[in-house]
């Protein structure tokens, strides 16, 4: 008995501590600062409990989550039938202050809700009204084992202009909004109930949306319209979205768990700049766009059709687990001008497009598909071309068409191309672009029919043409090369970034001369290197040339009437060199022969302009021609100086006559008394 009376004891003396420490005051005191410490863990706040007043029956807490944000609770419960009546009131000046609790830095403004919570932990109801974004709402909440079952709800007259600031949006539209929610049953598999929202007297602020998006808009007013039908596992919808910019509507029915769709929806859009706050994209211009969505989680099909550019497109893609599992798309006379229009890019081409698009795997680095593209009736825009590039000459009218035909393999792009126009025609057979490290390998030969047809980018005028094969690498550098037989020899030129190397063997002169329509005065074979800088407009040139014959001019006619030497026979060598700064080249000549020789230094021309001066030293076995060059390249000025060569010839005349009239007389004196003279 002693046992059991000690052991009574021990329990009542425990049972009368609890109760001291749990709901007394000074009980109070002492678990205050315990659960001041715990709410500030969970909140990660300085939070304080302004009012901890705690007894077996009631209780009342003033939690101050900040000095801006405060929370009241108060209210009776049972403890042993586990029933509670509690009031409270959620006092929110400043919900930005609360990102740490929130996980949201967006969230900001002030949120004000009263109401009462009454049940026990099997059955719970929770009635209240609020005044957010400055509405008259009230709200019923029931839960059942601490899960929502039911909930009804009214927004009347909510500012949409505030909401939005409330989530951290700018106010790019105001508007009233009306939400009347009766889900009398919320569970997945037993749905009951409605909602409808109404939203009234809407206008895009468009003074916010150019500032934020640089787009300009018309005044806009939109009015929306959603209602739901929860019946057993199915919602069924409608939605209507109509406004003088864009209007969409969507009907059907989504199956929440496990998810099913089976839904309609057309979109017409006046302005698509309007949707920039949405999709981010920086597009303008119309957009009609109608089709179904159709399917579940494992396997959905979205079917589409839309007037895009003025085309008649339409597109099927399978989604499995919301991801593109594959695409076929058929795009009809899309019209070019209008989607460069769309993208906000210059009007550089009038152009159809056809393209076929059949994606049989769309999941990144398992690609598979084909796409084949046509386009069509090309033209070039070539007064707005020449104007925004600054040609001095205008370009030419120019036609082009092309078919591109690109298979999709795993992690690779692979095209082929023919590009044909009235400029030029381009052919590439394999174009491999690695979307693992995005680069591009490729091949292509460019043939030029007409070089003169260049002459607003070249400024200068070129006759016959010219084909041009190589490879194209794009990586982490730019390599690219070039072989072209050209004017009877071969051309090679390899690019790196920004610096050109161009090797050329055996080219003949006398048809570069014709090619470049300049005087044909020499013919010889020129072997030559060439290294330029592309960033700095700034290279050099080393040359040799072979077998070198001039033609008929005015300095070998001298030379052969007074030096008594055929120049046109000789044949030259040597070397040429040339210094390139963008259009001036400064150039040096020297060329020999088995008697003569025909040198130049600094010899400017300016490929612009076709400006040359020029100052050739000739020797013309031993008797000296000096010829200057200046002026238009096509018909410089030419003045030739052979006083020395006349001097000589002169003296040679008049030694011979006096040797014929007093050589007895004079003796060996003629050749002094000739000096005397000159």
């Amino acid at each position: 008995m002693k046992f059991l009376g000690w052991i009574s004891g021990l329990i009542l003396t425990l049972v009368i501590s609890i109760y001291v420490l749990a709901f007394t005051g000074f009980g109070n005191s002492l678990v205050k600062p315990i659960v001041e410490n715990e709410l500030q863990k969970v909140t990660k706040l300085d939070a304080k409990l302004s009012e901890f007043s705690l007894s077996s029956d009631n209780f009342n807490i003033i939690l101050d989550l900040d000095s801006r944000n405060t929370i009241y609770i108060s209210g009776n419960y049972s403890i042993f039938s586990k029933k509670f009546n509690v009031a409270y009131k959620l006092r929110l000046d400043k919900l930005e202050n609360l990102q740490p609790l929130t996980n949201s830095k967006d969230i900001r403004g002030v949120f004000h809700t009263t109401g009462r919570i009454n049940g026990d932990t099997k059955f719970i109801t929770v009635d209240g009204i609020s005044n957010v974004a400055s509405s008259n709402t009230s709200y019923h909440i029931e839960l059942t084992d601490f899960n929502p079952t039911s909930i009804i709800a009214k927004v009347k007259k909510a500012d949409l202009a505030q909401l939005l600031y409330i989530s951290g949006q700018k106010k790019y539209a105001q508007a009233k909004l009306n939400v009347d929610i009766n889900f009398k049953n919320i569970d997945p598999n037993k749905l009951d109930g409605d909602i409808k929202v109404i939203t009234k007297d809407g206008r895009l602020n468009t003074q916010v949306m150019k500032d934020d998006f640089n787009i300009t808009i018309p005044k806009t007013a939109f009015a929306m319209n959603l209602y739901a039908k929860l019946s057993g596992k199915n919602i069924d919808y409608k939605y209507k979205l109509k406004s003088n910019l864009a209007n969409f509507n969507s009907l059907g029915r989504v199956i929440p768990q496990p998810l099913q769709t089976d839904i309609k929806y057309n979109l017409d859009v006046k302005e698509l700049a309007v949707l920039k706050p949405i999709t981010s994209a920086d597009i303008r211009g119309a957009l009609k766009l109608n089709g179904t969505v159709k399917g579940t989680k494992e396997n959905m099909v979205i079917l589409g059709y839309t007037d895009i550019a003025s085309s008649k497109t339409s597109f099927k893609t399978i989604l499995k687990e919301f991801q593109s599992k594959s695409i076929t798309a058929k795009i009809q006379n899309l019209k070019v001008q209008k989607l460069l229009y769309m993208v906000k890019q210059p009007h550089y081409a009038d152009a159809l497009v056809d393209v076929n698009i059949d994606i049989s795997d769309a999941k990144m680095g398992q690609l598979a598909g084909n796409i084949l593209t046509n386009i069509k009736q090309g033209k070039v825009d070539t007064k707005f071309i020449t104007k925004e590039y600054k040609f001095k000459h205008k370009m030419p009218k120019t036609l082009f068409k092309a078919k591109i035909s690109t298979k999709l393999d795993k992690n690779m792009i692979n095209s082929k191309i023919t590009f044909n126009s009235t400029l030029a025609d381009l052919y590439v057979k394999k174009a491999h672009f690695n979307l693992d490290d995005i680069s591009l390998k490729s091949d292509y030969s460019l043939n030029i029919a007409k070089l003169e047809k260049l002459f607003f980018v070249t400024e200068k005028h070129i006759l016959g043409g010219i084909k041009i094969d190589g490879e194209l690498k794009k990586a982490k550098d730019l390599d690219f090369i070039a072989y072209s037989d050209i004017v009877g020899g071969k051309l090679e030129a390899k690019l790196h970034n920004d610096n050109i190397n161009i090797d050329l063997k055996d080219i003949k002169t006398i048809e570069l001369l014709h090619k470049l329509i300049y005087p044909e005065i020499f013919s010889a074979s020129l072997d030559a290197k060439v290294n330029y800088d592309l960033a700095k407009n700034k290279g050099h040139m080393n040359g040799k040339l072979n077998n070198g014959k001039f033609t008929q001019n005015i300095a070998f006619d001298l030379a052969k009437e007074y030096a008594k030497i055929n120049m046109y026979r000789e044949g030259f060598k040597g070397d040429v060199k040339a210094d390139i700064n963008k259009e001036h080249i400064i150039a040096s000549l020297d060329l020999q022969s088995r008697t003569s020789s025909i040198k130049t230094q600094n010899t400017k021309l300016n490929t612009k302009t076709n400006q040359i001066k020029s100052t050739i030293n000739i020797d013309a076995n031993g008797n000296e021609i000096i010829v200057k060059l200046s002026g238009d390249t096509t018909k410089p000025k030419v003045k030739v100086d052979a006083s020395e060569l006349v001097k000589a010839k002169a003296k040679k005349a008049i030694a011979k006559e006096i040797e014929k009239k007093f050589g007895d007389k004079l003796g060996g004196d003629v050749g002094n008394i000739l000096k005397s003279f000159f």
